[in-house]
Protein backbone atom coordinates (compact mmCIF):
# COMPACT_ATOMS: atom_id res chain seq x y z
CA UNK A 1 0.00 0.00 0.00
CA UNK A 2 3.41 1.83 0.00
CA UNK A 3 -0.04 0.79 0.54
CA UNK A 4 -0.25 0.12 0.11
CA UNK A 5 1.54 0.62 -0.80
CA UNK A 6 -1.60 1.94 1.83
CA UNK A 7 -0.20 2.90 3.22
CA UNK A 8 0.21 2.81 7.78
CA UNK A 9 2.27 2.55 10.99
CA UNK A 10 2.62 3.12 14.69
CA UNK A 11 5.20 5.56 16.05
CA UNK A 12 6.63 3.21 18.64
CA UNK A 13 9.39 3.63 21.16
CA UNK A 14 11.20 0.30 21.22
CA UNK A 15 13.32 -0.92 24.10
CA UNK A 16 14.25 -4.19 22.40
CA UNK A 17 12.95 -6.57 19.76
CA UNK A 18 10.93 -8.39 22.42
CA UNK A 19 9.61 -5.53 24.50
CA UNK A 20 7.71 -2.61 23.04
CA UNK A 21 5.79 0.24 24.62
CA UNK A 22 3.57 2.72 22.83
CA UNK A 23 3.50 6.33 23.95
CA UNK A 24 1.64 8.42 21.34
CA UNK A 25 -1.76 6.86 21.96
CA UNK A 26 -4.43 8.09 24.34
CA UNK A 27 -5.56 4.91 26.05
CA UNK A 28 -8.39 4.76 28.59
CA UNK A 29 -9.17 1.54 30.41
CA UNK A 30 -12.77 1.68 29.25
CA UNK A 31 -12.73 3.73 26.06
CA UNK A 32 -10.28 4.83 23.41
CA UNK A 33 -10.17 8.42 22.29
CA UNK A 34 -8.65 9.97 19.19
CA UNK A 35 -6.51 13.11 19.34
CA UNK A 36 -9.69 15.12 18.61
CA UNK A 37 -11.21 13.87 21.86
CA UNK A 38 -13.90 11.89 20.04
CA UNK A 39 -14.28 8.16 20.69
CA UNK A 40 -12.22 6.20 18.19
CA UNK A 41 -14.22 4.29 15.57
CA UNK A 42 -14.57 0.55 16.08
CA UNK A 43 -13.97 -1.68 13.07
CA UNK A 44 -16.23 -4.70 12.38
CA UNK A 45 -13.53 -6.87 14.02
CA UNK A 46 -13.48 -4.97 17.33
CA UNK A 47 -15.02 -7.83 19.33
CA UNK A 48 -12.69 -10.35 17.73
CA UNK A 49 -9.65 -8.25 18.70
CA UNK A 50 -10.81 -8.27 22.32
CA UNK A 51 -11.52 -12.00 22.20
CA UNK A 52 -7.93 -12.76 21.13
CA UNK A 53 -6.20 -10.35 23.50
CA UNK A 54 -5.58 -7.44 21.17
CA UNK A 55 -3.84 -4.47 22.83
CA UNK A 56 -6.04 -1.74 21.39
CA UNK A 57 -4.94 1.82 20.57
CA UNK A 58 -6.30 4.75 18.62
CA UNK A 59 -4.80 4.91 15.15
CA UNK A 60 -5.95 7.52 12.64
CA UNK A 61 -9.22 7.77 14.57
CA UNK A 62 -9.88 4.01 14.61
CA UNK A 63 -9.55 1.45 17.40
CA UNK A 64 -7.01 -1.13 16.25
CA UNK A 65 -4.65 -3.67 17.86
CA UNK A 66 -0.97 -2.74 18.08
CA UNK A 67 -0.23 -6.38 19.00
CA UNK A 68 -1.84 -9.41 20.67
CA UNK A 69 -1.20 -10.94 24.06
CA UNK A 70 0.11 -14.25 22.65
CA UNK A 71 3.30 -12.82 21.15
CA UNK A 72 5.58 -9.80 20.97
CA UNK A 73 5.72 -7.46 17.99
CA UNK A 74 8.99 -8.97 16.78
CA UNK A 75 7.66 -12.55 17.17
CA UNK A 76 4.55 -11.59 15.19
CA UNK A 77 6.77 -10.01 12.53
CA UNK A 78 8.85 -13.18 12.17
CA UNK A 79 5.75 -15.40 12.17
CA UNK A 80 4.41 -13.40 9.22
CA UNK A 81 7.68 -13.89 7.31
CA UNK A 82 7.62 -17.68 7.79
CA UNK A 83 3.88 -18.44 7.88
CA UNK A 84 0.87 -16.08 7.60
CA UNK A 85 -0.80 -13.31 9.60
CA UNK A 86 -4.13 -11.51 9.41
CA UNK A 87 -4.13 -7.72 9.77
CA UNK A 88 -7.32 -5.71 10.27
CA UNK A 89 -7.05 -2.87 7.74
CA UNK A 90 -10.72 -1.93 7.78
CA UNK A 91 -9.76 1.64 8.64
CA UNK A 92 -8.58 2.19 5.08
CA UNK A 93 -10.96 3.96 2.71
CA UNK A 94 -12.67 1.68 0.18
CA UNK A 95 -14.22 3.47 -2.78
CA UNK A 96 -16.26 2.31 -5.77
CA UNK A 97 -16.19 4.41 -8.94
CA UNK A 98 -18.65 3.86 -11.79
CA UNK A 99 -19.53 5.44 -15.12
CA UNK A 100 -18.42 5.32 -18.75
CA UNK A 101 -15.96 8.19 -18.13
CA UNK A 102 -14.55 6.89 -14.82
CA UNK A 103 -11.18 5.96 -16.33
CA UNK A 104 -10.72 9.37 -17.94
CA UNK A 105 -11.54 11.01 -14.60
CA UNK A 106 -9.18 8.84 -12.59
CA UNK A 107 -6.35 9.41 -15.04
CA UNK A 108 -6.94 13.17 -14.67
CA UNK A 109 -5.91 13.01 -10.99
CA UNK A 110 -3.25 10.26 -11.09
CA UNK A 111 -0.34 9.21 -13.38
CA UNK A 112 -1.56 5.60 -13.77
CA UNK A 113 -2.27 4.04 -17.20
CA UNK A 114 -5.69 2.55 -16.54
CA UNK A 115 -6.50 2.42 -20.23
CA UNK A 116 -3.56 0.07 -20.73
CA UNK A 117 -4.55 -2.25 -17.88
CA UNK A 118 -6.59 -5.42 -18.35
CA UNK A 119 -9.86 -5.84 -16.43
CA UNK A 120 -9.25 -7.45 -13.05
CA UNK A 121 -5.79 -5.95 -12.60
CA UNK A 122 -4.63 -3.50 -9.94
CA UNK A 123 -1.94 -0.83 -9.71
CA UNK A 124 -0.27 1.28 -7.08
CA UNK A 125 -0.59 4.96 -7.89
CA UNK A 126 -0.78 8.41 -6.26
CA UNK A 127 -3.13 11.35 -6.17
CA UNK A 128 -1.04 14.38 -7.24
CA UNK A 129 -1.43 18.09 -6.62
CA UNK A 130 -0.59 20.83 -9.12
CA UNK A 131 3.03 20.91 -7.95
CA UNK A 132 3.50 17.18 -8.43
CA UNK A 133 3.28 16.56 -4.67
CA UNK A 134 1.73 13.36 -3.36
CA UNK A 135 -1.74 13.85 -1.87
CA UNK A 136 -1.95 10.14 -1.05
CA UNK A 137 -0.81 6.72 -2.28
CA UNK A 138 -3.45 4.12 -3.12
CA UNK A 139 -4.27 0.97 -5.03
CA UNK A 140 -6.77 1.11 -7.87
CA UNK A 141 -8.35 -1.99 -9.41
CA UNK A 142 -9.78 -1.81 -12.91
CA UNK A 143 -12.84 -4.01 -12.48
CA UNK A 144 -13.89 -3.21 -16.06
CA UNK A 145 -14.03 -0.16 -18.36
CA UNK A 146 -16.91 1.30 -16.34
CA UNK A 147 -15.97 0.33 -12.76
CA UNK A 148 -13.00 0.96 -10.46
CA UNK A 149 -12.30 -0.18 -6.89
CA UNK A 150 -9.94 2.03 -4.87
CA UNK A 151 -8.26 1.55 -1.47
CA UNK A 152 -6.53 4.55 0.11
CA UNK A 153 -5.13 5.57 3.49
CA UNK A 154 -7.14 6.13 6.68
CA UNK A 155 -4.91 9.02 7.69
CA UNK A 156 -6.00 10.83 4.52
CA UNK A 157 -9.60 9.66 4.57
CA UNK A 158 -11.30 13.07 4.57
CA UNK A 159 -8.69 14.62 2.25
CA UNK A 160 -9.15 11.79 -0.25
CA UNK A 161 -12.94 11.95 -0.05
CA UNK A 162 -12.97 15.69 -0.68
CA UNK A 163 -10.44 15.40 -3.50
CA UNK A 164 -12.40 12.68 -5.28
CA UNK A 165 -15.75 14.40 -4.78
CA UNK A 166 -14.54 17.80 -5.97
CA UNK A 167 -12.69 16.53 -9.03
CA UNK A 168 -15.47 14.14 -10.06
CA UNK A 169 -18.04 16.94 -9.69
CA UNK A 170 -15.91 19.11 -11.99
CA UNK A 171 -15.92 16.23 -14.47
CA UNK A 172 -19.69 15.83 -14.25
CA UNK A 173 -20.24 19.54 -14.90
CA UNK A 174 -18.57 18.92 -18.24
CA UNK A 175 -21.23 16.34 -19.06
CA UNK A 176 -19.09 13.34 -18.12
CA UNK A 177 -20.45 10.16 -16.52
CA UNK A 178 -18.68 9.32 -13.25
CA UNK A 179 -20.08 8.41 -9.81
CA UNK A 180 -17.98 8.03 -6.65
CA UNK A 181 -19.31 5.96 -3.74
CA UNK A 182 -17.49 5.52 -0.42
CA UNK A 183 -17.93 2.48 1.80
CA UNK A 184 -18.19 3.33 5.48
CA UNK A 185 -16.37 1.03 7.90
CA UNK A 186 -19.80 0.02 9.24
CA UNK A 187 -20.58 -1.39 5.78
CA UNK A 188 -17.35 -3.03 4.72
CA UNK A 189 -14.34 -4.59 6.42
CA UNK A 190 -10.90 -5.18 4.92
CA UNK A 191 -8.35 -7.73 6.10
CA UNK A 192 -4.83 -8.41 4.82
CA UNK A 193 -3.63 -12.04 4.93
CA UNK A 194 0.13 -11.91 4.49
CA UNK A 195 2.96 -14.43 4.43
CA UNK A 196 4.23 -17.45 2.46
CA UNK A 197 1.34 -19.64 3.69
CA UNK A 198 -1.38 -17.04 3.14
CA UNK A 199 -2.48 -18.21 -0.31
CA UNK A 200 -2.89 -21.83 0.81
CA UNK A 201 -4.96 -20.77 3.81
CA UNK A 202 -7.27 -18.69 1.62
CA UNK A 203 -7.48 -21.41 -1.05
CA UNK A 204 -8.98 -23.78 1.54
CA UNK A 205 -11.96 -21.43 1.81
CA UNK A 206 -12.57 -20.35 -1.79
CA UNK A 207 -13.03 -21.58 -5.34
CA UNK A 208 -11.08 -18.59 -6.65
CA UNK A 209 -7.90 -20.08 -8.15
CA UNK A 210 -5.02 -18.73 -6.10
CA UNK A 211 -2.62 -20.14 -8.71
CA UNK A 212 -4.15 -17.80 -11.28
CA UNK A 213 -4.59 -14.81 -8.97
CA UNK A 214 -1.15 -13.28 -9.45
CA UNK A 215 0.33 -10.20 -7.78
CA UNK A 216 -1.82 -7.12 -8.43
CA UNK A 217 -4.83 -8.99 -9.79
CA UNK A 218 -8.29 -9.07 -8.21
CA UNK A 219 -11.37 -11.29 -8.28
CA UNK A 220 -14.80 -11.53 -6.65
CA UNK A 221 -15.88 -14.84 -5.19
CA UNK A 222 -17.01 -16.75 -2.13
CA UNK A 223 -14.60 -16.97 0.83
CA UNK A 224 -15.85 -19.12 3.72
CA UNK A 225 -19.31 -18.85 2.16
CA UNK A 226 -19.20 -15.03 1.98
CA UNK A 227 -19.07 -13.01 -1.25
CA UNK A 228 -15.80 -11.02 -1.11
CA UNK A 229 -13.30 -9.20 -3.28
CA UNK A 230 -9.86 -10.80 -3.09
CA UNK A 231 -6.85 -8.81 -4.35
CA UNK A 232 -3.31 -10.24 -4.46
CA UNK A 233 -1.41 -7.42 -2.77
CA UNK A 234 -0.29 -6.24 0.65
CA UNK A 235 2.05 -4.05 2.68
CA UNK A 236 4.64 -6.51 3.96
CA UNK A 237 6.75 -7.54 0.96
CA UNK A 238 5.37 -11.06 1.35
CA UNK A 239 2.88 -12.90 -0.81
CA UNK A 240 -0.68 -12.42 0.32
CA UNK A 241 -4.09 -10.93 -0.32
CA UNK A 242 -6.42 -8.22 0.87
CA UNK A 243 -10.02 -9.37 1.29
CA UNK A 244 -12.91 -6.90 1.22
CA UNK A 245 -15.81 -8.33 3.24
CA UNK A 246 -19.36 -7.20 4.12
CA UNK A 247 -19.03 -5.85 7.67
CA UNK A 248 -21.53 -8.26 9.22
CA UNK A 249 -19.57 -11.24 7.86
CA UNK A 250 -16.04 -10.04 8.73
CA UNK A 251 -15.76 -12.19 11.86
CA UNK A 252 -17.01 -15.26 9.99
CA UNK A 253 -14.28 -15.00 7.34
CA UNK A 254 -11.53 -14.11 9.81
CA UNK A 255 -12.42 -16.89 12.25
CA UNK A 256 -12.49 -19.38 9.36
CA UNK A 257 -8.96 -18.36 8.36
CA UNK A 258 -7.79 -18.67 11.98
CA UNK A 259 -8.80 -22.34 11.96
CA UNK A 260 -5.62 -22.91 9.96
CA UNK A 261 -2.64 -23.56 12.26
CA UNK A 262 -0.42 -21.54 9.92
CA UNK A 263 -2.42 -18.32 10.47
CA UNK A 264 -2.40 -15.91 13.43
CA UNK A 265 -3.59 -12.36 14.08
CA UNK A 266 -1.08 -9.50 13.88
CA UNK A 267 -1.25 -5.81 14.75
CA UNK A 268 0.02 -2.39 13.76
CA UNK A 269 3.44 -2.91 15.35
CA UNK A 270 4.40 -5.83 13.10
CA UNK A 271 2.74 -4.15 10.12
CA UNK A 272 5.10 -1.19 10.50
CA UNK A 273 8.34 -3.16 10.80
CA UNK A 274 7.31 -5.46 7.95
CA UNK A 275 6.54 -2.59 5.57
CA UNK A 276 9.78 -0.83 6.49
CA UNK A 277 11.89 -3.94 5.80
CA UNK A 278 10.02 -4.14 2.48
CA UNK A 279 11.02 -0.54 1.64
CA UNK A 280 7.39 0.63 1.47
CA UNK A 281 6.44 4.22 2.21
CA UNK A 282 4.23 5.46 5.01
CA UNK A 283 2.17 8.52 4.10
CA UNK A 284 2.90 11.45 6.37
CA UNK A 285 6.40 10.15 7.13
CA UNK A 286 8.12 9.13 3.91
CA UNK A 287 5.86 10.90 1.43
CA UNK A 288 3.54 13.93 1.59
CA UNK A 289 2.27 16.84 -0.48
CA UNK A 290 5.72 18.46 -0.45
CA UNK A 291 7.39 15.43 -2.07
CA UNK A 292 7.14 14.34 -5.71
CA UNK A 293 7.26 10.71 -6.90
CA UNK A 294 10.71 11.36 -8.38
CA UNK A 295 12.12 12.63 -5.09
CA UNK A 296 10.49 9.67 -3.32
CA UNK A 297 12.25 7.19 -5.66
CA UNK A 298 8.84 6.28 -7.08
CA UNK A 299 9.39 7.45 -10.64
CA UNK A 300 8.14 4.05 -11.86
CA UNK A 301 4.63 5.15 -10.84
CA UNK A 302 4.59 7.56 -13.80
CA UNK A 303 3.36 5.28 -16.59
CA UNK A 304 5.11 5.45 -19.97
CA UNK A 305 2.03 6.60 -21.88
CA UNK A 306 1.29 9.24 -19.26
CA UNK A 307 4.83 10.62 -19.59
CA UNK A 308 4.27 10.98 -23.31
CA UNK A 309 0.83 12.57 -22.92
CA UNK A 310 1.96 14.76 -19.99
CA UNK A 311 -1.63 15.33 -18.86
CA UNK A 312 -1.56 14.51 -15.15
CA UNK A 313 -1.35 17.02 -12.25
CA UNK A 314 2.13 18.51 -11.85
CA UNK A 315 3.31 16.90 -15.10
CA UNK A 316 5.59 19.79 -16.08
CA UNK A 317 7.46 19.64 -12.77
CA UNK A 318 7.65 15.84 -12.61
CA UNK A 319 8.73 15.38 -16.23
CA UNK A 320 11.42 18.05 -15.75
CA UNK A 321 12.67 16.20 -12.66
CA UNK A 322 12.79 12.90 -14.55
CA UNK A 323 14.93 14.54 -17.22
CA UNK A 324 17.10 16.89 -15.17
CA UNK A 325 17.19 15.23 -11.74
CA UNK A 326 16.22 16.38 -8.24
CA UNK A 327 17.96 17.91 -5.24
CA UNK A 328 16.86 15.28 -2.71
CA UNK A 329 16.07 11.59 -2.88
CA UNK A 330 14.54 8.94 -0.61
CA UNK A 331 17.09 6.31 0.44
CA UNK A 332 17.34 3.21 2.59
CA UNK A 333 19.61 3.19 5.64
CA UNK A 334 21.15 0.32 7.64
CA UNK A 335 22.58 0.53 11.15
CA UNK A 336 24.25 -2.60 12.48
CA UNK A 337 23.80 -1.85 16.17
CA UNK A 338 22.55 0.60 18.76
CA UNK A 339 19.17 2.27 19.16
CA UNK A 340 17.05 2.70 16.00
CA UNK A 341 16.90 6.06 14.23
CA UNK A 342 13.37 7.44 14.44
CA UNK A 343 11.47 10.00 12.39
CA UNK A 344 13.28 13.38 12.10
CA UNK A 345 16.67 12.05 13.28
CA UNK A 346 19.30 14.14 11.52
CA UNK A 347 21.61 12.63 8.90
CA UNK A 348 25.13 14.05 8.68
CA UNK A 349 28.19 14.01 6.46
CA UNK A 350 30.84 12.00 8.41
CA UNK A 351 33.66 14.24 7.13
CA UNK A 352 32.19 17.63 7.99
CA UNK A 353 29.36 16.72 10.43
CA UNK A 354 27.17 18.93 8.24
CA UNK A 355 23.45 18.05 8.32
CA UNK A 356 22.59 16.64 4.89
CA UNK A 357 19.13 15.15 5.46
CA UNK A 358 16.84 13.43 7.93
CA UNK A 359 15.22 10.12 8.71
CA UNK A 360 11.52 9.71 7.91
CA UNK A 361 10.90 6.19 9.30
CA UNK A 362 13.01 3.79 11.32
CA UNK A 363 12.81 0.69 13.52
CA UNK A 364 14.67 -2.45 14.60
CA UNK A 365 14.75 -5.18 11.93
CA UNK A 366 13.63 -8.52 13.37
CA UNK A 367 14.51 -10.31 10.12
CA UNK A 368 18.03 -8.92 9.71
CA UNK A 369 19.14 -7.75 13.13
CA UNK A 370 20.30 -4.19 13.66
CA UNK A 371 18.09 -1.35 12.46
CA UNK A 372 16.61 -0.12 9.20
CA UNK A 373 15.38 3.32 8.22
CA UNK A 374 14.37 5.55 5.34
CA UNK A 375 15.23 9.16 4.82
CA UNK A 376 16.04 11.92 2.36
CA UNK A 377 19.51 13.13 1.41
CA UNK A 378 21.06 15.21 -1.34
CA UNK A 379 21.04 13.49 -4.72
CA UNK A 380 24.85 13.25 -4.65
CA UNK A 381 24.69 11.04 -1.55
CA UNK A 382 22.07 8.52 -2.69
CA UNK A 383 24.53 5.86 -3.93
CA UNK A 384 24.34 2.53 -2.14
CA UNK A 385 27.30 2.04 0.17
CA UNK A 386 27.65 5.73 1.01
CA UNK A 387 28.63 6.08 4.67
CA UNK A 388 26.74 8.66 6.75
CA UNK A 389 26.10 9.53 10.38
CA UNK A 390 22.70 9.60 12.04
CA UNK A 391 22.07 11.44 15.29
CA UNK A 392 20.30 9.18 17.77
CA UNK A 393 19.69 10.44 21.32
CA UNK A 394 22.31 13.13 20.86
CA UNK A 395 25.00 10.76 19.58
CA UNK A 396 26.23 10.45 15.98
CA UNK A 397 26.04 6.80 14.90
CA UNK A 398 27.53 5.34 11.67
CA UNK A 399 25.02 4.20 9.05
CA UNK A 400 25.15 3.15 5.41
CA UNK A 401 22.93 3.96 2.42
CA UNK A 402 21.43 0.61 1.43
CA UNK A 403 19.36 -0.66 -1.47
CA UNK A 404 15.69 -1.28 -0.76
CA UNK A 405 13.84 -3.48 -0.10
CA UNK A 406 16.03 -4.51 2.81
CA UNK A 407 14.37 -7.95 2.77
CA UNK A 408 13.73 -9.40 -0.73
CA UNK A 409 10.10 -9.15 -1.86
CA UNK A 410 8.23 -12.39 -2.43
CA UNK A 411 5.24 -11.26 -4.49
CA UNK A 412 3.53 -14.07 -6.42
CA UNK A 413 4.18 -13.78 -10.13
CA UNK A 414 3.14 -16.88 -12.07
CA UNK A 415 5.91 -18.19 -14.34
Amino acid sequence: MLHHVTHLSVNMATKSLKRVFVSPFLINSKRLYSDSGKPAIKTPLYDLHNKYGGKLVDFAGFTLPVQYSDMSVSASHLFTRKSASIFDVSHMLQTNVRGKNCIDWFESITPVDLKGMAPGTSALTVFLNGNGGIIDDLIVTKVNDDTLYVVSNAGRLEVDKNHMMETSETFRRKGKDVTVEFWDVSQRALIAVQGPKAAAAVQNLTKISMDDLTFMTSAVGSVAGVECRVTRCGYTGEDGVEISIPAEKAETVTESLLQCNDVKLAGLGARDSLRLEAGLCLYGNDIDEGVTPVEASLTWLIAKRRRIDGNFPGADIILHQIKEGVKKRRIGIRMESGAPARKDALLKDPKSSEVIGKVTSGCPSPSLGGNVAMGYVAESLKKNGTELLVNVRGKDIPCVVTKMPFVPSKYYIKK
